[in-house]
């Protein structure tokens, strides 16, 4: 066992003040570990002036002072250790939400939702948001700090698009759109020449780069681009306006040469009353006219039970139509077609729901001809 002598200490304890360590406890830890090292390492006798800088050397990359700047970073952010324990736990608790959501949506049982919505929630504001905070607070070049900002911004937005669009909240499409564009623009640009400049990563990150373009301009093909959503909702509402004509012909025959029955007519005006309503919530206006293109009164993919959550008494329109359309059915005697009753299924969306009443109508209005057939 080597003994050091009190000079040697004295030159450990200058050599570490002289690399950079100010603070006066960190110098006497450093000083008490390297003096153990040495003593427990070299040989009676050794070269002292040798082997004390492969010592010194073990405590730093680059340069000694990082033990400080570490020792400083570690006592002003004590709540870093915190915030990365709840990270982890927050991300594997993520990631079992999220699988179990998929396996049972995919087994089509019961709490695929919640978990879904669960494991989306925690990923996009817990997981997410601490992962790249703790990103921030490292020691790194500027550009690797707006890399960090960048992505944590792109994937937050791509996890909530997801999580709205599971939902069927407005905005998903937007903001998943808004997430490409940064990536394709900003985040992909900037991680390319940050990287591509050291030699050591200069082929990872272009293989990355050129992987994570493809991947975006793929998505982007995915998505519908404005004038083609405009398109399909033109032909949609032109859809549910031919089919309204043919609901209304039908209804001005069936008066002409048919007496108006009761149950008929209550579940026809009973629809008639929900299509207003859907119509008003969906485009601002009482009807679709022959103009709807040029009024901008387009049927969109609004879900029904967005507009029928939001008003009870249409819902308890909707309650009672269904318990007519019941008794209609049921009915003694009536030997023709029934009424589908698909409609009263509020995941369809606005177009679905509409086509399904005008349906309805016009069951019951050819049921009407066909009982003056009958006869």
């Amino acid at each position: 066992m080597y003994t050091l002598t009190e000079q040697q200490i004295s030159f450990i304890a200058n050599d570490i003040r002289t690399r950079g360590i100010g603070m006066v406890s960190l110098q006497h830890d450093l000083l008490d570990h390297i003096c153990c090292i040495i003593e427990c390492e070299l040989e009676p006798g050794g070269d002292f002036e040798r082997f004390y800088p492969t010592v010194i050397s073990r405590f730093y990359q680059q340069e000694l002072r990082e033990i400080e700047d570490e020792t400083v970073h570690l006592l002003t952010n004590k709540h870093l250790y915190t915030m990365k324990k709840a990270m982890i736990y927050s991300g594997g608790i993520s990631v079992g939400l999220l699988t179990a959501g998929v396996i049972l949506k995919f087994l089509h049982l019961p709490g695929a939702a919640i978990l879904l919505v669960l494991g989306i929630f925690i990923l996009s504001f817990i997981f997410l948001p601490l992962m790249f905070t703790l990103r921030v607070k490292e020691k790194q070049e500027k550009s690797n700090r707006m890399i960090s900002v960048v992505g944590g911004i792109s994937a937050m937005l791509i996890t909530l698009g997801t999580l709205f669009k599971v939902m069927h909240w407005p905005g998903a499409n937007v903001m998943c759109m808004l997430a490409l564009l940064l990536m394709i623009f900003v985040f992909i640009p900037v991680y390319f020449f940050a990287g591509i400049r050291n030699p050591q990563t200069k082929v990872n990150t272009i293989v990355s780069s050129v992987m994570m373009f493809a991947g975006c301009v793929l998505i982007l093909t995915l998505i519908r681009a404005p004038h083609a959503t405009r398109r399909e909702y033109v032909q949609q509402t032109r859809q549910f306006y031919i089919n309204d004509q043919t609901v209304k012909n039908e209804k001005r025959l069936a008066d002409a040469i048919t007496e108006k029955d009761p149950a008929s007519e209550e579940i026809y005006q009973l629809c008639e009353a929900l299509k207003t309503f859907l119509i008003q919530s969906e485009t601002g206006q009482p009807k679709i006219d022959t103009d709807f293109d040029k009024s901008e009164a387009l049927i969109q993919d609004t879900w029904a039970n967005e507009h029928l959550s939001r008003a009870p008494e249409q819902m308890k329109k909707l309650s009672e139509l269904e318990t007519k359309i019941k008794r209609y059915n049921n009915a003694e005697g009536i030997a023709f077609r029934k009424v589908d009753t698909n409609v009263f299924d509020l995941n369809n969306r606005v177009q679905a729901t509409l086509i399904g009443l005008n349906q309805i109508q016009l069951t019951v209005l050819q049921n009407r001809r066909e009982l003056v057939a009958m006869k």
